[in-house]
């Protein structure tokens, strides 16, 4: 008997990897034949999804992730997971399966020491900033000095998890948990982030307290506020982790651990090992009210100087706001860095992220305060595409050898070619023989012929 719609998408979160993409074909052939519904494609994209490979608050996969993009009619979509690309080879696969537009991308913590003294993006953290890769094909050949830096940043996140984790179980003294016996279980492939510790401590009170009353009193004298509130927190858990995360584990917390430059990739280490990818190094940027933030134009060159060739933007945390002061304050330095960005011809990607279940699956493109953005947006996700395009066929990514060679110095000129590959539609096929060929030569206009042949 052929499994419905929601079994299958279920079986898109399974451990077997294998399973999960035949859950994705047959998802496939029950859309093309109008069995399950597709929505109509609309110009939205989310860049930004963290899969259950570092943590997805819905528990998705990448090929989860693929399909709800697809189904949802994006133009397109992009896993990016936490200091690890173990979701690289299923995100390409889904993509091909559904000939969709699919990028896979990497997020990490950098050490800046020109920067040792602001805050930058990580808040209360100074010389500390979030850092991404985009466009990844292959991971790193083992041994080689990318891989030994893709490894340090996963050891680098288990030494802060596990130094929170001491510290968290020492205030908590009957509620504690084992890094290998109650964290890496609830994990996809072994990378734990603070999230999962959080579901573990929520898991563990639950097994040596399973009266709620008295497991309401405990959780409102370490979180210190009244039993009540408490108890009306544990009925809603997204809220409650959230809470206990902030209350236990953030700056003043009694979990807190100060960072360590020691526990982190330098900024220099971490855009190495994604050139040497292959992968485009993109900046992300936080709401610009840090001392790192506030002058937007120095930042972005300083990011530009060190090898960034984007920026990542998070919209819905700096708009999406219910204080009216707030929010024109974070959306006019939104508008900012966006413009600064596109001044620079700095490729502009925006998502959710997806590991808080208040994160929508696509952001709220038409809202008026985001319609002037779309464009834009658009354009960024379309660049980021065509480059793991090429760079899977052929080599000829935004960072290459072969662009260095056919635009030089005229970002501008690589920019608009990389646009106009990304907004071709998706090849399979016989299109693909002849865009490696093209690509491999570093050929802009063979690449293109291929791309628009029959079309």
């Amino acid at each position: 008997m052929r499994a419905n719609e929601s079994e299958l998408e279920k079986a898109l979160n399974q451990p077997d990897r294998a399973g999960r993409l035949r859950a994705l074909r047959e998802l496939k052939a029950l859309a093309d034949s109008g069995v399950v519904r597709v929505e109509p494609p609309r110009p939205w994209v989310n860049m930004h999804c963290h899969s259950f490979h570092s943590y997805n608050a819905h528990g998705f996969s990448p090929s989860r992730i693929a399909w709800e993009a697809h189904r949802r009619g994006l133009a397109a979509a992009g896993v990016v997971d936490f200091d690890v690309l173990d979701g690289l080879d299923e995100t390409l696969a889904a993509g091909d399966t559904l000939r969709s537009k699919l990028t896979m991308g990497i997020e990490t913590r950098v050490h800046i020491p020109d920067l040792a003294s602001d805050v930058i993006n990580s808040p209360n953290e100074p010389g500390i900033s979030y850092f991404m890769g985009q466009g990844f094909v292959q991971a790193p050949p083992a041994g080689s000095p990318a891989a030994l830096t893709l490894q340090r940043m996963k050891d680098c996140a288990v030494v802060r998890n596990r130094a929170v984790m001491e510290n968290v179980n020492r205030f908590l003294g009957e509620v504690t948990v084992d890094y290998a016996r109650d964290v890496l279980p609830l994990t996809a492939s072994g990378n734990a982030t603070e999230r999962h510790l959080l579901l573990a401590y929520d898991l563990q009170a639950q097994k040596v307290m399973p009266d709620r009353a008295r497991r309401a009193k405990f959780w409102a004298a370490k979180m210190q506020m009244p039993e009540p509130e408490a108890a009306a927190l544990m009925n809603d858990p997204v809220r409650f982790r959230d809470t206990l995360r902030k209350r236990l584990m953030k700056y003043g917390g009694p979990g807190y651990a100060p960072p360590d430059p020691k526990n982190f990739p330098t900024l220099a280490e971490a855009v190495e090992m994604i050139r040497a990818c292959g992968a485009m190094p993109i900046s992300t940027w936080l709401d610009g009210l840090s001392t790192g933030e506030q002058d937007t134009e120095l930042l972005l060159d300083y990011y530009s100087s060190a090898g960034q060739v984007g920026v990542n933007f998070i919209p819905d945390r700096n708009w999406n706001l219910r204080d009216p002061a707030e929010k024109a304050l974070k959306l006019a330095k939104f508008n900012e860095a966006l413009a600064a960005a596109s001044d620079r011809h700095l490729v502009i990607c925006v998502g959710t992220e997806m590991n808080s279940a208040t994160q929508p699956l696509v952001d709220h493109f038409d809202a008026p305060e985001m319609k002037p953005h779309v464009p834009a947006f658009l354009e960024g996700a379309h660049i980021l595409w065509g480059h793991s395009l090429l760079l899977r066929h052929g080599g000829f990514g935004y960072v290459s050898p072969q662009a260095e060679a056919a635009f030089g110095r005229d970002v501008a000129r690589k920019y608009a070619f990389f646009r106009e590959v990304g907004e071709q539609p998706a090849p399979h096929g016989n299109r693909l023989p002849a865009l490696r060929t093209a690509s491999r030569a570093g050929d802009c206009q063979a690449v293109l012929r291929a791309l628009q042949a029959d079309r």
